[in-house]
């Protein structure tokens, strides 16, 4: 399964994350050379606390996608490692972490499907 905006593929492989452990963990932990995907995150209702995250014990920059209901892009972010926390500028319903560089080209607007 693929990551693609607005029909374009951006990532080959994806992972979700839709239990509560999962969207906590997120990418703690995880080694940088391993993450060559993008997981994505299914917050249990769209807003924006609700999609705020924290890079506590992730040890390398990421970007980052917040959509809404709709999987258009409504905020997107690139994050260095332990910044505290970060809340979306608009509700989001789903969240994208990528390999840093990966959503240089990705427009707020932008249709996401996987």
């Amino acid at each position: 399964m693929a990551l693609k905006i607005s029909g374009k593929e951006i990532i080959k492989k994806v992972k979700i994350a839709d239990s509560g452990l999962g969207r906590l963990k997120g990418l703690m932990f995880e080694d940088q050379e391993k993450f060559n995907y993008a997981l994505v995150m299914i917050m249990p209702k769209e807003g924006q606390l609700e999609a705020s995250i924290h890079m506590m014990f992730v040890f390398f920059p990421i970007d980052i996608l917040f959509l809404n209901n709709e999987k258009k892009v409504v905020d997107k972010v690139t994050l260095n490692p332990f910044h505290p926390n970060y809340t979306p500028k608009k509700a989001a319903k789903y969240v994208i972490e990528l390999p840093k560089g990966q959503a240089k080209k990705v427009k707020i607007g932008d249709k996401v499907s996987w």
